[in-house]
């Protein structure tokens, strides 16, 4: 448990622990037989999700191209992928890696599907070919020719006894094929679009089939006579249908043998009574919806149908429920424009993209609500501090007000209770009273106007949110009033801040100014210049009369509320500053950029202590929890990253680190003093300490030098022997380096690059390499994993230190011609004196 003593310690570190990704971008869709595990198409790769708490299990990596098609085996062990590459890759779901690899087809594949005994695929083309393949072999069994255009779905059929498969075209032909006889049976032809499913009844070996299309109908076909039985109007482009198990509930009075689902362009799911082609029930499109349905999936297990949407969502719809939607898959976020945490635990994070649907996301998993209200896109989101009130602003020229109860039930977590209709252009700027009655809300728009809007009406409402769906059940959302409107900039409003104290506010505009105003009379109470471009947001400080502005100018600026003057500025960022929040009791900031960069900023120094960089594209977005022990940051990356504060455990890390350092140290020194080089060498290696192995090498080729210079040549002492014959100075430094492990062979490998470089050291180095050379295999050196690069390294200077030395050799052969030289020539001088002495002696006998 944290204490206060914690929470004013600075932060200096965060790590990003859970990061909500694209896990669909369209295409195709698959649960395990099982219903365990969800397989979606992720542009050029597959996602593997955990089914129930959206965990990603493991990512199939594509060959680049997109992926049409894919199906799973019933019994889970394989699947079975396409891409535009014209490729078909089998999967083995137990280690996810490619197990065969083949071409199948002279175009994409479309359709795809294996039969009950995991033994067949079946894959149709737009190549107008039906080919039915052996998945373990890896080889064609069939290849059906005969329709005219591309294929657009193939089912085998469910019968044990019959080896048949139905295929249809996209000229409405339905082809029955015998795996038998490899010919086609039957030709169907009712449909005159494109047949999108196929389906048949579990009962009676597959009595009945069922096949819908664009054409708006749904056909049931008698499997015996293969006839045509009943045509079902939808009056709907469909794009899925299938049959629910017999043994299903539906939620309905009346019990029916066969029902089929179907899903197109209305967005909504329907059932039909096969028997009779009655419409049994219909859902309720969700108020300002604008989504169709591309596909469909039957879970029987689970009793649900999952639904995909033409923008990327997986809707979970409950068949013994009336179709309620109980849970919702985002697949795609495209741009995150705004967040906030909401909840009391504050463990869901709404967030605002660019669509019109509010989404708030579970951390702990990847389901999401979807609240629909808005008409278009919402650009921003404002939240109260109880964190269950929040306030969104659109392109549509309004802003709704929201209460989350996320104990609620499914279809009343987030419940829209209010509209502020007024603006003449998009609500981009929005923010709520702080205070406990959250008494008013404001908003900014491209308009230049800010309009202060009455929440006393919904204070009930606020108190009580578990009854906010019955409030408005009957009169609709409460419209709101506005208490003032005024022109507060020349440019579009981009941010819009209430002071905690609920008595100022502030705004930011692309006329590269901010101001605060009084929020009582709306009055102008002080202008804040100084950016040279637009000002982004702008943020109170918490604790002081501090107010905090980003602008496109690259910099952050602190203002005094006293006198309106810039108080620091902080400069780091690459690109526009999108975004700032006040951190640790309003000690520190945090800002996000263009650049893709997160940054902490001490305030008393205005040093930027942590730079964050995860994202790939601008950061509109950031959230914060009240303990701020989470974070949460988004933008057109399409990526959410939560990132935990992580300060006191890297504090904890490096006083352990230093701690254990000071121990290994200690050890060292005593393995030196007593000469344990065997230990010593081990102990310097795993610290990473060449400077400290340099002067252990050092000091052992000076002791053995010394020993040497200083012996007589007749001195058979055994340290003079040893000295002699040691590489490095002493034959036990020599064991030591001989018999290393590989990965600290190449550790004293690097060591040796380095010092070789440097002159100094290079008779060091040159000792250690060939002691190395000497006592290990050509093979053993090679078999490292930097070899290559570490040998391209150390011989251009080696031949260096070979050159120099050399030409030092060279020229050291002059002094010993010189002294050869002399002592071969008679010196002239001396003659002459000998002669001299001798005719002074002559003259000095013959004076005598």
């Amino acid at each position: 448990m944290s204490t206060s003593n914690d929470k004013l310690l600075p932060k200096s570190c965060f790590a990003c622990v859970k990061s909500i990704e694209s896990v669909y971008t369209g295409g195709c869709v698959a649960v395990s037989k099982d219903e365990t595990r969800l397989f979606t198409t992720c542009n050029e790769d597959i996602e593997v999700l955990d089914l129930h708490t959206g965990v990603k299990l493991a990512e199939l990596k594509g060959d680049t191209e997109i992926v049409t098609s894919f199906a799973v085996k019933p019994d889970g062990t394989h699947l079975v992928s396409a891409s535009r590459s014209q490729m078909m890759n089998i999967w083995d779901l137990s280690t996810y890696k490619i197990a065969r690899s083949f071409k199948a087809h002279d175009a994409p594949v479309i359709a795809m599907d294996i039969d009950q005994t995991s033994t067949l695929v079946a894959t149709g083309s737009a190549d107008s070919t039906v080919k039915v393949w052996d998945i373990d072999r890896g080889y064609c069994t069939h290849n059906f020719k005969g329709h005219g255009g591309l294929i657009t779905s193939v089912k085998f059929h469910p019968g044990k006894a019959s080896l048949r498969l139905v295929s249809a075209s996209d000229d409405g032909a339905i082809r029955v094929w015998n795996l038998n006889t490899g010919k086609c049976e039957s030709v169907l032809e009712s449909h005159v679009s494109v047949v999108r499913s196929i389906d048949f009844t579990q009962d009676d070996d597959g009595q009945y089939m069922v096949t819908a299309g664009r054409d708006r109908v749904i056909n049931v076909w008698s499997w015996k006579r293969r006839a045509l039985e009943r045509t079902i109007p939808a009056y709907e482009t469909l794009e899925a249908a299938g049959l629910l198990s017999t043994d299903s509930e539906i939620g309905l009075d009346t019990r029916r043998q066969h029902v089929i689902y179907s899903c197109g362009e209305r967005g909504t799911i329907r059932l039909w009574d096969m028997s009779t082609g009655e419409q049994i029930f219909e859902q309720t499109k969700e108020l300002n919806a604008k989504h169709s349905f591309v596909s469909a999936l039957y879970l029987p297990q689970a009793q649900d149908i999952v639904a995909i949407t033409n923008d990327q969502n997986l809707l979970f719809y409950q068949t013994t429920k009336k179709l309620e939607r109980v849970r919702q898959i985002v697949g795609y976020n495209e741009e995150v424009i705004d967040m906030a945490y909401v909840g009391e635990d504050q463990k869901y994070l709404a967030v605002a993209t660019n669509t019109e649907q509010l989404r708030i996301y579970n951390t702990d998993d990847i389901n999401c609500e979807l609240a629909y209200g808005h008409k278009d896109i919402i650009l921003c989101l404002g939240v109260h501090n109880s964190c269950r009130i929040i306030a969104t602003g659109s392109k549509d020229n309004s802003a709704l007000v929201w209460v989350v109860n996320m104990d609620a039930p499914v279809n009343q977590r987030v419940v829209c209770v209010a509209t502020a209709v007024g603006h003449t252009k998009a609500v981009g700027a929005i923010c709520l009273a702080q205070g406990t009655d959250c008494a008013f809300m404001l908003t900014g728009s491209e308009d230049r106007t800010v309009k202060m809007w009455d929440l006393k009406p919904l204070r009930s409402i606020f108190d009580h949110p578990e009854r906010a769906a019955s409030a408005v059940s009957s009169t609709g959302p409460v419209k709101l009033r506005s208490l003032y409107t005024f022109q507060a900039h020349d440019k579009d409003i981009n941010s819009i801040c209430v002071a905690p104290n609920d008595n100022i506010f502030a705004t930011g505009s692309q006329d590269k100014t901010a101001k605060v105003w009084d929020v009582a009379t709306g009055k102008q109470l002080g202008a804040l210049q100084g950016h040279r471009r637009g000002v982004w947001n702008v943020s109170f400080s918490p604790v002081d009369r501090v107010i905090a502005t980003t602008s496109a100018d690259r910099t952050a600026k602190l203002w005094s509320l006293s006198d309106f003057s810039c108080l620091k500025t902080l400069e780091g960022h690459t690109n526009s500053v999108l975004r700032v929040e006040f951190m640790t009791r309003g000690t520190q900031l945090m800002t996000t950029g263009s650049d893709g960069l997160i940054k902490l900023w001490n305030i008393n120094n205005a040093e930027c202590v942590l730079t964050l960089d995860k994202h790939e594209n601008k950061i509109w977005a950031t959230a914060k929890q009240s303990s701020e022990e989470f974070i949460a940051t988004g933008g057109a990356d399409s990526v959410i990253h939560i990132w935990k504060d992580t300060t006191n455990e890297e504090i904890e890390r490096l006083h352990k680190e230093d701690a254990r350092l000071l121990e290994q140290q200690q050890a060292l020194d005593n393995f030196l003093m007593s000469k344990d080089y065997r230990n010593a060498i081990m102990l310097t290696l795993s610290l990473d300490q060449p400077h400290r192995l340099l002067g252990i090498f050092k000091e052992a080729l000076s002791a053995a030098e010394h020993r040497h210079s200083t012996a007589s040549p007749d001195d058979n002492d055994s340290d003079n022997i040893e000295a002699k014959s040691a590489i490095i100075g002493s034959h036990a430094i020599d064991d030591v380096v001989g018999s290393l492990a590989p990965e600290q062979l190449g550790r004293l490998l690097g060591y040796v690059r380095n010092w070789n470089t440097n002159g100094k050291f290079a008779h060091i180095a040159q000792a250690v390499l060939y002691c190395i050379l000497t006592r290990y295999t050509t093979q053993a050196i090679l078999d490292l994993p930097s070899a290559k690069d570490l040998i391209s390294a150390i011989q251009p200077y080696s031949e260096r230190h070979f050159s120099r030395l050399d030409g030092l050799l060279t020229d050291s052969f002059i002094v010993d011609y010189t002294l050869h030289a002399m002592d071969s020539i008679h010196p002239t001088g001396m003659e002459t004196l000998t002669i001299g002495g001798d005719d002074d002696d002559d003259c000095n006998g013959h004076a005598m």
